[in-house]
């Protein structure tokens, strides 16, 4: 069986990665969708993740239970270890992701793919407004953040995602289809 790949969404808060995910998973369902493990109450919604408190979180790592992991704006956030295995075995893997942790994942999946999901200062700042989760200097902490650069080296396909969101799903799943001579 052939390796398979991570499928990295990365982008900036706000920016709809959980929608185009939906979308790609609708139009995909061979996809394998990693649900991270997040330090976030359950009732905040948004995408489809395993919630944990700190404690539960720690344990987890200290169990060997992910293959990466990192904390941004005061979460913890986990890839399940499996997910390494799926690969291996020949499946894609869709997980939303942090620009931060790209690195490692490019050490741990040779065939990293990211799609990175972009949108204007101003569509971030009224999405972010919209889902009512944070206050307006939280807000404007994570648009400093939005132009933070990728690490180099990687396969990063840009999606924007200003427009209809059918016209940014359909971008992605453009970017990974194989490449036709």
């Amino acid at each position: 069986m052939s390796a398979g790949r991570l499928i990295a969404v990365v982008g900036p808060s706000g920016v709809g990665k959980d929608s185009v995910i939906a979308g790609i998973m609708a139009a995909r369902p061979d996809l394998r969708l990693v649900r991270r493990v997040i330090t976030r109450a359950p009732e905040l919604g948004g995408e489809e993740y395993v919630p944990a408190t700190v404690a539960e979180f720690e344990a987890m790592a200290a169990r060997g239970a992910f293959c990466i992991r990192w904390g941004a704006h005061g979460l913890y956030y986990g890839i399940p270890a499996w997910t390494v295995t799926a690969v291996q075995e020949g499946a894609e893997c869709l997980a939303n992701f942090s620009r931060g942790a790209l690195d490692e994942a490019a050490r741990i999946f040779p065939r990293l793919k990211v799609l990175h999901i972009t949108a204007t200062p101003e569509t971030l700042a009224r999405r972010l407004a919209n889902r009512g989760r944070e206050s307006e200097a939280e807000i404007a902490a994570r648009l400093t953040r939005s132009t933070d650069p990728l690490p180099e080296g990687l396969d990063v396909t840009e999606i924007p995602n200003d427009g209809t969101l059918d016209a940014a799903v359909a971008l992605a799943l453009a970017a990974l289809q194989p490449v036709r001579a």
